[in-house]
């Protein structure tokens, strides 16, 4: 159990099964390019869809947990809800191995488990043939959760205090996983349809979490308030959080420019910010009006948009937005991590990915969120501009898709982020129509809103949509680490200049348009270039100016001198 599953050299027999079963795929992960990566059986326990997850779909959880705060640990208890799919006797859940479980019961009965690495394997006493029937298991347990090492990228438990001395803690756990701290199935693919959570803490602290606010209870000893939330709709595992501190509550509205009605906004931050939190997040309306614009209202209109000031930078957690940007502006006069995270309220939270390896659904497309913000509110040459400051940043050393089934977490770069913001602006070069660009966002929110999706669902929405096929496109971008290469040649003549254009691509074959500046004036000249050398006459461009405009196209460009 301790040692490798699988590597990826050589090729271990369960690599190939993975492989096989994702063949017919139009985008699949290119496992030679992560060879050097050692997954172990506590990866694909925790990644893969085995028969014992499978077998059942949760439909509620209902979540209890007291933090105790002077022991840096916590007790609590998940009811877990779920329909039957398929006759089974075992299921899996999970729950970090430091953690303790006091007991699983099912139906008053105390039921036997196996836990291996951070997987919890629980049998019934007799086999469940129900399919379609609501069951309840109880899991209670106990333990002190990891503190993150650098929250929100390597995850645990955030225990801080404020300036003034009191306790500050919270937990941002993506990718490193909702069962380091509470139990669960803890699988992308499977949302509960709604959640209640009920956190318990110190008198004197207030504890936020997911959703809307529904009573705040005292023990008997006047020691203990427990803060009970609950969530209306579908919720991704590493969203569910919880914000401890002394904070200060405050409240405003949005009224929707599509006739929707009043959006509740609340603001959750510590109490000496009050003053400045006020004038600070004024920002959040602009925004969303931008964004229900672009893509459709609020996703989570029921449970109402927070924003809760938290010990570390920002993280997406639906309906209590962690923000912890210090409360600046970058130059262009908005606070990023307030478009950032509240962007993933769309893409991320309302449009899931159903495999952690496919984190760029959520991280390329709220990127690029944050270009069409600055667009909306600033005009195109800002947005232009502001994109061209995350170039520099892409480094081309991974594919954007990394191997599934393991729970991927390990990119070494943030290409998914920089890189998939400059794939977007490039695909929409490459279509050319902004009102057809414009009408597939509101589609997507239309057609996989509250939905976990992979890869091929996206490439095979665009394609249907746009009635084109880019497949090659997002291959090559997506699955490859490098963008297509660009070779051209110039060739100066009377009135003109011969010009000779061509890919390189991974993909084969592959084809894909690109505009070249052909003098000093900025006029453009739109070629659809393949992998085979091209000749086209280009009148009136000037040889030293005729280059490729890599403003509208993320690509590699090189002028060669031959047809090699």
């Amino acid at each position: 159990k301790d040692k490798a599953f699988f590597t990826f050299a050589p090729m271990h027999r369960w690599l190939l099964l993975f492989s096989l079963c994702y063949a017919q795929q139009l985008i699949q992960p290119q496992l030679q390019y992560f060879k050097d990566f050692v997954f172990t059986a506590a990866d694909t326990l925790r990644g893969a869809l085995r028969p014992e997850r499978t077998c059942y779909d949760v439909t509620f959880y209902d979540f209890h947990v007291k933090i105790l705060i002077e022991q840096d640990s916590i007790i609590g208890n998940n009811h877990i809800y779920f329909i039957l799919k398929e006759p089974t006797k075992r299921i899996q859940i999970d729950l970090f191995k430091n953690l303790k479980i006091d007991s699983i019961l099912f139906e008053g009965q105390q039921l036997h488990y196996e836990r291996i690495h951070n997987a919890v394997f629980i049998d019934f006493p007799k086999r469940l043939i129900d399919t379609g029937a609501v069951y309840k298991l109880s899991v209670y347990y106990r333990g002190r959760p990891r503190e993150a090492p650098l929250p929100p990228w390597q995850g645990g438990f955030v225990r801080e205090k404020d300036r003034n001395g009191n306790p500050w803690w919270s937990v941002a756990c993506e990718g490193y996983g909702a069962s380091s701290w509470w139990p669960l199935k803890d699988h992308l693919s499977d949302e509960p349809d709604s959640m209640r959570i009920r956190i318990t803490v110190p008198k004197n602290l207030q504890a936020i979490s997911n959703g809307e606010l529904l009573s705040i209870e005292y023990d008997e000893t006047n020691q203990w308030a427990t803060y009970e939330w609950y969530v209306t709709y579908p919720i991704n595992s590493y969203n569910v959080t919880f914000y401890i501190g002394d904070y200060y509550h405050f409240q405003d509205h949005y009224t929707s420019t599509l006739g929707i009605g009043l959006l509740q906004l609340d603001f959750y931050v510590l109490r000496y910010n009050a003053i400045k939190a006020r004038e600070h997040f004024q920002q959040v309306k602009p925004m969303l009006q931008c964004f229900e614009q672009l893509i459709g209202p609020y996703p989570f209109w029921v449970d109402g948009y927070a924003l809760v000031e938290a010990p570390y930078w920002g993280m997406e957690h639906q309906g209590a937005i962690a923000y912890g940007n210090h409360y600046k502006n970058n130059r262009w006069g908005f606070d990023y991590i307030i478009v950032h995270e509240s962007g993933h309220e769309w893409f991320g939270n309302y449009i899931s990915a159903a495999d952690h390896a496919e984190l760029w659904i959520h991280e390329s497309f709220t990127t690029y969120l944050e270009i069409l913000f600055v667009e909306c509110r600033y005009g195109k040459e800002k947005a232009q501009v502001y994109l061209n400051t995350y170039r520099d940043r892409i480094r081309n050393q991974l594919p954007i898709l990394a191997p599934l089934n393991v729970n991927f977490d390990r990119w070494p770069d943030s290409d998914m982020y920089y890189k998939g913001a400059w794939m977007f602006h490039t695909l929409r070069s490459c279509l050319n129509n902004d009102s057809l660009w414009f009408a597939w966002f509101k589609a997507l929110y239309d057609d996989f809103g509250l939905k976990t999706i992979h890869s091929d669902d996206i490439v095979k929405h665009f394609n249907q949509f746009t009635q084109q096929d880019y497949t090659a496109f997002f291959r090559q971008y997506l699955c490859h680490p490098k963008p297509p290469r660009l070779y051209y040649r110039v060739k100066k003549k009377k009135g003109g200049c011969l010009l000779w254009v061509r890919w390189e691509t991974e993909e084969k074959p592959f084809s894909m348009p690109v505009e070249f500046i052909i003098n000093n004036k900025g006029k453009r000249v739109r070629l659809v270039v393949t992998d085979q050398w091209q000749q086209h006459w280009i009148e009136n461009a000037s040889a030293e100016m005729l280059h490729p405009d890599t403003d509208k196209f993320y690509i590699l460009s090189n002028r060669v001198t031959s047809l090699k």
